[in-house]
C-alpha cells in the first residue's frame, strides 16, 4: 500500500518556497562559492536493497536551464527495458569509470552519452551530499548552469525522453509529497514530487529526494 504520510500533510510543516532571487545564475553561483551552514534532510533511501554489498560510486548532474523566464531543470524518463530504475524520472548520469578523474566529470561524461548535452556548455557550480540508493549505489549529485539554446542527442535505449520543470515548482514544499508504503513487513516514507505538463510526471524516490536536499540548501 502507498498513501500520503498526514504527518507532513499541512502546508505549514513543509516549508517556504525558494525566493525567485536565490534562483538567479549570480545568486546560485554565490550559493556553492559560499554555502551557507546546512543539513541534507535525507542521505539514503529507506531501504538498501544490496545493503550487505559494498555501494557502487555513481555521479548524476542537476541542469539548470536558466531561461529568461526563469530556470528549469533537465530530467529524463528512462526506457522501460532497463535493469535499473526502469521507467523512472532521473537526473542524466550513472556509474563512475576508472577513467573519470572526478565525480563530476563522470557526470558530465555520463550526460553527454545520454542526451547529448556537451561538457562545455555546463557551468558547474558544484556537488550536493552523497545519496545512497536501494539499487546500491551511492550518487553524487552535481549541480551545473546550462544556457538555453543547445542541442540534445538522446540515447534512445536508455532514455524515453527529457523534460524541464521548473525550478521554482520544484523548490516549492506546496508540490512536496512525503508517501508511505508497507514493505517487508515495514512502513517506509519516500518523497514525490508529480507534475504535470500534457502528461503526469511522477518524480520520486532519489531524484526527489535529491531536490528535496537542494531545496534546503537554496533555502538555508
Amino acid at each position: 500500500m502507498v498513501g500520503h504520510d498526514p504527518a507532513f500533510a499541512p502546508l505549514r510543516l513543509r516549508g517556504e518556497p525558494v525566493a525567485a532571487e536565490r534562483m538567479t545564475a549570480d545568486a546560485l553561483r554565490r550559493r556553492f562559492i559560499s554555502p551557507p551552514s546546512w543539513q541534507p534532510e535525507i542521505t539514503a533511501d529507506a531501504r538498501l536493497a544490496q545493503a550487505h554489498e559494498p555501494l557502487r560510486e555513481a555521479a548524476v548532474l542537476i541542469p539548470l536551464v536558466m531561461h529568461e523566464a526563469g530556470p528549469t531543470v533537465l530530467l529524463t524518463r528512462r526506457t522501460a527495458h532497463l535493469h535499473d530504475h526502469a521507467g523512472q524520472i532521473s537526473f542524466p548520469g550513472g556509474g563512475i569509470e576508472r577513467h573519470d578523474e572526478t565525480p563530476v566529470a563522470a557526470a558530465l561524461r555520463e550526460t553527454e552519452e545520454e542526451v547529448g548535452l556537451r561538457a562545455e556548455a555546463v557551468e558547474v557550480l558544484g556537488s550536493l551530499p552523497p545519496y545512497a540508493t536501494a539499487t546500491g549505489y551511492v550518487v553524487t549529485p552535481v549541480v551545473g548552469l546550462v544556457t538555453p539554446g543547445f542541442a540534445l542527442e538522446i540515447d534512445t535505449f536508455e532514455v524515453e525522453e527529457v523534460f524541464e520543470p521548473p525550478l521554482a515548482f520544484l523548490m516549492n514544499p506546496a508540490h512536496h509529497e512525503r508517501r508511505l508504503v508497507d514493505f517487508d513487513g515495514m512502513r517506509r516514507t519516500f518523497y514525490a514530487m508529480p507534475y504535470e505538463a500534457g502528461r503526469r510526471y511522477f518524480i520520486w524516490g532519489a531524484t526527489a529526494a535529491m531536490l528535496r536536499n537542494f531545496y534546503h540548501l537554496l533555502r538555508a
